[in-house]
């Protein structure tokens, strides 16, 4: 069966500098173990599948998948999908504000002009690592474990470990462990000194299937959850625009926000690259 998809790139800075995610439409009667199928053989961080919503506020629903499991939530994939689905001519039930529905309830999305931004969910695992974790993150890592400033759990979905360097250079200079290493979702930050046009580098760890390591271009839930956690203990303050990719080769550059209500809003620029159909 012929159906749309879309190669879209999410919180670039230019075109082909942030983080490419697919997205298939109309995919109602795709299985499970299709949709996996799918996403393994494009090889991308995650592919989303465009479905009618099950639940009446919602606009649409979202299935989201990496190289070896479904998540019910992720930042990049949410933006993407959202644009996919707006440039298919979507429009939602309450102007301005887009209800996206996914594995970890109803997501808001809305534009702010120059980009969409997505509401950041509320931590599902928050507080500090126990030290075996810390101690097992500097060694993948490969740094001394005094070099972690802080550790937290900053978990929203896909179970993000959190710490914190004592600077974005030392971020960028991080070469990581690559590979037999067991389950881990991490992220790193550390601050540019200011004035600077950007608040802090962000880096995303994960392990794919085989126990090697990879790292991912920009990452949405880890931004939302970095900026819970430093707004929370007030190493920053909104709004403020984050960098990750740029040890891979990419630009991506995350918008954060706060609103008069606390509720802090993750936004990225999006732009489709690449469209088609397929043959499935």
């Amino acid at each position: 069966m012929s159906r749309d998809f879309k190669l879209i790139d999410v919180f670039h800075d230019q075109p082909l500098s942030g983080n490419p995610l697919a997205v298939v439409l109309g995919a109602s009667d795709l299985e499970t173990d299709q949709m996996q199928a799918i996403t393994r053989w494009l090889n991308l961080s995650e592919t989303t599948f465009l479905l009618p919503p099950t639940e009446a506020a919602a606009d649409y629903r979202v299935r989201i998948f990496t190289l070896d499991r479904e998540m019910p939530f992720a930042g990049h994939p949410t933006l993407g999908t959202c644009h996919a689905w707006l440039e298919a001519g979507g429009r939602p039930k309450t102007p301005g504000v887009v209800v996206q529905q996914c594995g970890l309830g109803l997501v808001n999305v809305r534009a702010d002009g120059r980009a969409l931004a997505f509401a950041a969910p509320s931590l599902l695992r928050s507080g500090p690592l126990d030290e075996a974790d810390v101690a097992q993150i500097a060694r993948v890592l490969r740094i001394d474990r005094g070099e972690i400033v802080d550790a937290q759990w900053a978990d929203n979905g896909p179970g993000w470990k959190l710490v914190r360097l004592k600077s974005a250079e030392a971020v960028l200079a991080l070469s990581p462990a690559g590979d037999g290493i067991e389950r881990l979702d991490l992220g790193v930050v550390g601050a540019y000194p200011q004035p600077s046009e950007l608040a802090y580098e962000v880096r995303a760890f994960f392990t794919a299937k085989a126990g090697d390591l990879r790292e991912d271009p920009v990452t949405g839930s880890l931004n939302a959850s970095v900026a819970q956690v430093l707004t929370g203990q007030g190493l920053v303050a909104a709004p403020y625009v984050a960098s990750q990719g740029a040890a891979i080769g990419r630009a991506g550059r995350i918008f954060i926000d706060q609103d008069a209500h606390g509720q802090i809003w993750v936004g990225g620029r999006t732009q489709t690259l690449f469209s088609g159909k397929t043959v499935l």
